[in-house]
């Protein structure tokens, strides 16, 4: 994905149509003049539907469309025939993607599976014709409904990438190296912060043709859950992880202190992030000696971890495996 085309936040105006009027017709023929009333009901006007694409990662397709606008419904006719409904309009988006009001914030649904569909805006109900209106003390009404109006809103769109494994690491913690080792995915590797600036997903074989997804995501710093660095743009991805594997360099200062940092991060932006399965990678690994990883090992995390080196090629199995268990507990 390159970063360019990775769109994961769009805005964006939508109309429905508006229903058709009611038809205030009377039956006409030679042998009856003057026949009983026979209008029929006005069209649906169109929906805007949003349906769930797995072809598609990102929500650049919707970054200039602005205004959405569906079609009005037709008005109803003569012999009670009802009005064409107007046509609904369809926008494909990726699977993970929540639907928002721009106003008030409410999350209104998600979309996870493919070809799952939900109406975004309905269109205005079709006015009922003269025919309904008809009764003992008024057989003749000349009167039929209007159609109803259409909707107008802003809606938001975001993204959430879904995935089965998280990467969560300060910037340079070797999450992208990792991620280009074990699957086919190629991100922007170099020795500097936030390489990283879009999401990065790759698919890792496992055993006898299994795999799961991995999504790298940008590096967190310390006041992250405030905005800070890349902040609350891609924290959201890390919502739809099912575990989180969090990686800290073997030459870090104090790893259970940066271990607590990511975790507070995470926490002070959604405390529900703390209930998912967690797995610890110490990164770069190939720097440590036999006695070094034992004295790290003794100051550890109480949660699963493993000490691998992408360079190397060292411990990436045991890692496969640990993810492979707890996706399965």
């Amino acid at each position: 994905m390159a970063s360019s085309n990775f769109v994961d936040y769009v805005k964006i105006n939508c109309r429905s149509g508006n229903g058709g009027a009611g038809s205030a017709h009377f039956f006409r023929s030679r042998r009856q003049p003057r026949g009983g009333p026979d209008g029929g009901d006005g069209g649906r006007g169109g929906h805007i539907i949003l349906r769930g694409n797995k072809q598609l990662w990102t929500l650049l397709h919707l970054k200039y469309t602005k205004h959405v606008k569906a079609e009005h419904g037709g008005s109803g006719g003569g012999s009670l025939k009802t009005g064409a409904n107007g046509k609904d309009v369809i926008l494909d988006v990726p699977l993970g993607t929540v639907a928002k009001n721009a106003e008030t914030g409410e999350v209104l649904f998600e979309i996870t599976a493919d070809g799952e569909e939900h109406i975004l805006l309905k269109g205005g109900r079709g006015g009922l014709g003269n025919d309904h209106f008809k009764s003992p003390t008024n057989r003749t009404p000349k009167f039929a409904q209007p159609g109803e109006e259409g909707l107008e809103e802003w809606f938001i769109l975001e993204l959430k990438i879904l995935a089965d494994v998280g990467l969560v690491g300060f910037p340079n913690a070797g999450k992208s190296t990792l991620l280009s080792v074990i699957s086919a995915a190629k991100p922007e590797i170099a020795d500097y912060p936030f390489t990283t600036l879009t999401p990065n997903l790759g698919i890792v074989r496992y055993r006898d043709d299994k795999s799961f997804v991995m999504a790298d995501i940008p590096g967190i710093i310390e006041g992250a859950h405030k905005g800070k660095g890349l902040g609350l743009r891609f924290l959201r991805h890390i919502e739809r992880n099912s575990i989180l594997l969090f990686m800290v360099p073997a030459d870090s200062d104090d790893i259970k202190k940066e271990f607590d940092i990511l975790l507070k991060e995470l926490m002070q932006f959604n405390p529900e992030l703390l209930d998912k399965s967690k797995i610890l990678a110490i990164t770069k690994s190939d720097l440590l000696d036999e006695e070094l990883m034992t004295e790290i090992k003794n100051d550890l995390p109480e949660i699963p971890s493993v000490f691998i080196s992408s360079v190397a090629n060292t411990g990436l199995m045991e890692l496969k495996d640990l993810i492979w268990n707890e996706l399965n507990a």
